[in-house]
């Protein structure tokens, strides 16, 4: 069976019907109506000036560090911290020399710095461990390899100010559940992947990461979890959180990304100790920050309606058009159609030789 932490009822349906369409098909409206906006406003690529700092707004191809290296030194006090590696000779001695340098002791996460959906992120808990993770990948890749954030649960917060406004407000807040086998002394992995009723339903995403171990059999009470990244698309379970969302988060939120310079839209995601300490505000610590091509993920909750879904969709990047457009009108430029479709290549060309996430 899976363990999840519950904060709400379970849905009656462990994978709501169009939570795993092919991308194609349920993005297309969606596309059809970034069209339709695009005639509207003149600019297809206007979002992109809704974080005019950021390459693309945050769109596509952008780098994560570059990112969280703009952090003002109150938003720096809640990133977990991290280093820098670009991929070539002698990783592990380069890399060690990096986090003793930060002060990074313990395990650290390896992802790319140019990647979305958790395409290729790793657990590295030891330094023998992060020589052989750093192997995996190609050559001449940029890595973020930050500190493993110990607190056990996560969380996506979506943020939005508009350009004339003081304050910004926080619309959308997803917990993300790693799920997790529990033992009963006799059964198999695969049998417990096959009993459960959610599992059973995505062999394709939780079978491949469990290969050498679908023979093993968990001892009664053991845990075993299925994946490590908190996305989505990669095995973790979705919910939303949208009543948790307080004056005292919103405030902290908002002060925090006000020390990004030009930040307008997109999603944080955070570790945190307890949903009580989130809601006050406290005990978090941000992974990193995600731009205009970042989504209000609580749509994957399996309560989520196909109606709500597209709601949600369409009331965010109609406002990433908006913000867009008064960053235009204050002087600030949208990437080109031509250079961001040089970004999005070079992004799904850097995607296809990560190596396969924990």
């Amino acid at each position: 069976m899976l363990n999840r932490l519950k904060q709400q009822p379970d849905a009656a349906e462990p994978v709501s019907f169009f939570e795993f369409w092919p991308g194609w098909l349920f993005y297309t409206p969606i596309v059809a109506y970034w069209i339709a906006l695009g005639v509207r406003y003149r600019d297809f690529g206007m979002p992109t000036a809704a974080n005019p700092l950021i390459s693309t707004g945050g769109l596509c191809g952008e780098s994560k560090s570059s990112i969280l290296d703009m952090a003002g030194p109150y938003a720096r006090r809640f990133i977990a911290p991290y280093v820098i590696l670009d991929t070539d000779r002698d990783d592990l001695a380069r890399a060690e020399a990096a986090l003793d340098a930060a002060g990074i002791t313990g395990p650290v996460v390896v992802k790319p710095d140019i990647g979305c959906n958790g395409t290729g992120v790793k657990l590295a808990r030891t330094r023998a461990v992060l020589g052989d993770v750093l192997a995996e990948f190609p050559r001449g890749v940029r890595l973020a390899l930050q500190r493993l954030i110990t607190w056990e649960h996560e969380a996506g917060l979506f943020y939005i100010r508009h350009a004339d406004e003081p304050r910004g407000r926080i619309t959308s807040v997803t917990y993300k559940d790693v799920p997790v086998l529990l033992g009963d002394g006799t059964s198999t992995v695969s049998e417990l992947l096959e009993r459960d009723p959610r599992t059973r339903l995505l062999p394709h995403i939780y079978r491949p990461r469990l290969v050498d171990r679908l023979q093993d059999i968990l001892p009664k009470g053991g845990r075993l979890p299925l994946v490590f990244t908190g996305n989505h698309c990669k095995g973790s379970v979705f919910r939303n959180g949208i009543n948790d969302i307080t004056p005292e988060l919103t405030d902290v939120l908002d002060r925090i990304m006000r020390d990004f310079p030009e930040f307008h839209f997109g999603r944080v995601d955070v570790k945190f100790r307890s949903v009580e300490a989130l809601r006050q505000g406290k005990d978090f610590e941000i992974i990193e920050i995600n731009g205009v091509g970042s989504e209000a993920t609580h749509i994957w909750d399996a309560r989520t309606t196909l109606r709500e879904a597209y709601a949600t969709q369409f009331h965010h990047y109609g406002e990433a058009f908006r913000i867009g457009a008064e960053n235009r009108r204050k002087g600030w430029k949208s990437t080109t159609l031509p250079a961001g479709i040089r970004l999005w290549l070079e992004q799904r060309r850097l995607l296809r030789s990560y190596p396969l996430n924990d």
